[in-house]
């Protein structure tokens, strides 16, 4: 069942009450290709290649100039209050495929543009593109999950995850600490 926006409202204040360090990494997943999930228990990752297996490598959604994949996009990381709202397992719903899913504050207050964060052993640069959720966030979660995540006033809070770019490689391994850095 697709949550309203009432109830998407309304969990602002327990998603913003989220631990703001050390937070637990869960649910790792790479995406082959589109519409495709792989979860595993630890993801190599690399500056030049990405994450191991992700389509990021051979076709990204932003690009550079030259065609490559924008490093900007590299790990996509979703709040875990946020993917319980949205995302019933078991249910038709696809599984938004982020890289990891954390119980973290996400937001711009906690993670500003360009910190540093470690996952396992790899290091990741807080993005300056935000991810703004496409039609298929619409597609999968209604149009209030989309609506919410869009509404200027929630902006801030990165509601629909934070995008990184990996700036050491390193493995990151399920169960680990997300830390700033």
């Amino acid at each position: 069942m697709k949550p309203n926006r009432k109830k998407l409202d309304n969990a602002i204040p327990s998603i913003l009450s989220a631990p703001k360090n050390d937070a637990q990494i869960e649910q790792l997943c790479y995406r082959p290709e589109f519409g495709e999930r792989n979860f595993v228990d630890m993801l190599p990752v690399s500056v030049n290649g990405g994450v191991q297996g992700c389509r990021w490598s051979h076709s990204p959604w932003l690009k550079k100039k030259d065609g490559s994949g924008d490093p900007r996009i590299q790990v996509s990381i979703l709040q875990k209050r946020v993917l319980d709202l949205v995302y019933v397992p078991g249910d038709d719903e696809i599984h938004p495929g982020d890289t990891f899913i954390v119980d973290m504050d996400l937001s711009h207050d906690n993670l500003p543009i360009g910190s540093v964060i470690q996952a396992g052993s790899a290091l990741l640069r807080v993005s300056d593109h935000w991810n703004n959720a496409c039609v298929k966030w619409k597609v999968r979660y209604g149009s209030d999950a989309l609506d919410w995540v869009r509404k200027d006033e929630n902006i801030k809070f990165r509601l629909r995850g934070v995008l990184c770019e990996i700036i050491k490689d390193g493995t990151i391994i399920n169960g680990e600490l997300l830390q700033k850095v």
